[in-house]
């Protein structure tokens, strides 16, 4: 009899990355939509740590305030290595599910999650949060972190959990963006990272799609798929802070997690952007919920 899967889960309830605040909620939103039950349903022994403590925005100073400020860089790096290095101490056997906050949390759970492998990363977000402090228009660095994960950037972000960069440019692949600022637009195709906007999801298909992100990393150890709520449809998933029309439909988002399931690559998760103050009760989160149960092995038939 092979030992049960087990599945452990980390709140990292931050919204100092974001421009928008109630994200730091998204945790426990995601728990109350019934996470744990869930999973456990899908034959994993799940195993909650708990959240980070973050510190409460109110006693910050936000850096100046101006337009690439790195709005709280200072607290954001002091959560995102602490989160790297909670991360770095479970065995590499158990599958990481981080709550997030907002997307910066990923700088951390990236650089925790790799065990010194060679690591691929799917990036599902309306947005390609790939700005420097050079060419962020807003200064908030959750519109940074996969940047940062390049090598991008400002060095106390680029050298979280380890000097340099933490993923290859051939091993990301960023889906469902339609939200892109001019300079990242230059440092995306300088970077060379495969991009999959919402034109070539609606030119080839989600099957498709899913099928090339799968033969691109095939070649890598280890598989982390970062989930940003707002890659959904505003009119799906009207809880998160920054949404853009035009995105994948429920079946769109059901159908990818699917096939990436299928695959068998994933070994873990981050489900982030969830702001349940913008949510029509807790919908967001519980279509969330949904999505990763079906990305860990839920079927159909």
């Amino acid at each position: 009899m092979q030992p049960m899967k087990q599945a452990v889960i980390l709140g990292v309830p931050m919204d100092l990355g974001a421009g928008r605040r109630g994200v730091d909620m998204g945790p426990s939103a995601i728990r109350y939509a019934r996470l744990h039950e869930v999973v456990r349903s899908l034959g994993y022994d799940v195993r909650d740590l708990g959240d980070l403590e973050v510190p409460v925005v109110e006693t910050l100073k936000i850096n100046g305030g101006q337009p690439g400020g790195l709005h709280y860089l200072e607290a954001i790096h002091t959560t995102c290595a602490a989160l790297a290095r909670r991360l770095e101490a479970l065995e590499e056997s158990a599958l990481p599910v981080v709550l997030g906050g907002d997307h910066s949390i990923s700088m951390g759970s990236v650089a925790g999650v790799r065990h010194g492998r060679r690591t691929g990363l799917i990036w599902i977000d309306a947005h390609a949060d790939f700005n420097t402090p050079e060419t962020s228009p807003s200064g908030n660095i959750h519109g940074m972190p996969l940047a940062a994960l390049m090598g991008l950037g400002n060095e106390r972000l680029v050298n979280l959990g380890g000097a340099g960069p933490k993923l290859r440019p051939e091993d990301v692949v960023l889906v469902g963006v339609r939200s892109v600022d001019p300079g990242e637009r230059r440092l995306l195709r300088e970077a060379g990272v495969t991009v999959y906007t919402m034109k070539e999801i609606d030119r080839m298909g989600v099957p498709t799609v899913a099928a090339n992100v799968v033969a691109q990393l095939e070649r890598v150890e280890r598989v982390h798929v970062s989930f940003d709520a707002d890659v959904l449809d505003p009119a799906v998933a009207p809880g998160v802070g920054t949404p853009v029309p035009g995105g994948l439909t429920y079946r769109e988002a059901h159908l990818l997690m699917e096939l990436l399931s299928d695959a068998g690559i994933v070994t873990s998760l981050d489900l982030v952007e969830v702001n349940p103050i913008l949510d029509e009760r807790n919908r967001t989160a519980e279509i969330v919920v949904e999505l990763a149960a079906s990305l860990l092995g839920k079927k159909i038939l």
